[in-house]
């Protein structure tokens, strides 16, 4: 595993396959790790399917595919330009994601919750 370093402090990067074991079937409130504000929250149904809820309180669903050590999102009714990527890592036993490509530099801390998102059942398409 690498290391890397952000402003003030060294992570371990994780594999996407391990950050995804540890969220499937979780629902996880992101946080900008700059600002400290709750950024939206995601349910992780599947290794490959997600559900978003973010500020404009609207459910999304998502496709996540895992290249080149990333994890990306692909919100169809949310976002047709591509898909958001990042690269997981692990601060102290938190997970933490940094934005490459269209969310370079940002960087959100996970905090698993039992939130229920009150979405919609999941598509079948």
């Amino acid at each position: 595993m690498a290391l890397f370093a952000l402003p003030g402090m060294a992570q371990q990067r994780i594999a996407p396959e391990e950050f995804m074991a540890r969220v499937t079937g979780e629902t996880v409130s992101f946080f900008d790790r700059k600002f400290g504000n709750l950024v939206g929250v995601e349910q992780f149904l599947s290794p490959r399917l997600s559900v978003w809820r973010g500020s404009e309180n609207k459910c999304v669903y998502g496709e996540i595919t895992t290249p080149n050590g990333q994890i990306c999102f692909l919100y169809r009714d949310l976002d047709p330009v591509g898909p958001v990527c990042w690269v997981p890592y692990d601060k102290d036993g938190n997970l933490m994601v940094l934005g490459v490509g269209r969310a370079f530099g940002e960087s959100q801390l996970a905090r698993f919750n039992d939130r229920d998102l009150g979405c919609p059942e999941v598509p079948l398409s």
